[in-house]
């Protein structure tokens, strides 16, 4: 089952960046999120919206990350 959320250690691998680069990654797109009245998971970021604003990155094509 492919998970609906992803985290800092998940975005570290997709995008070969540090861990903290990517919490603040997800802390950006979870600031966006709020504003238009989404619900948010500290430390975690929607899948969907990741892949849309990561230019139509889909992680499942990445190697099995999530899948």
């Amino acid at each position: 089952m492919r998970k609906q959320v992803i985290g800092a250690k998940d975005i570290k691998e997709l995008l070969g960046i540090s861990e903290s680069k990517s919490y603040q990654i997800i802390r950006q797109l979870n600031r966006e999120l709020a504003a238009k009245g989404y619900i948010t998971i500290p430390g975690k970021v929607s899948r969907a919206y990741f892949e849309e604003k990561c230019y139509g990155i889909h992680i499942s094509d990445q190697g099995g990350v999530g899948a």
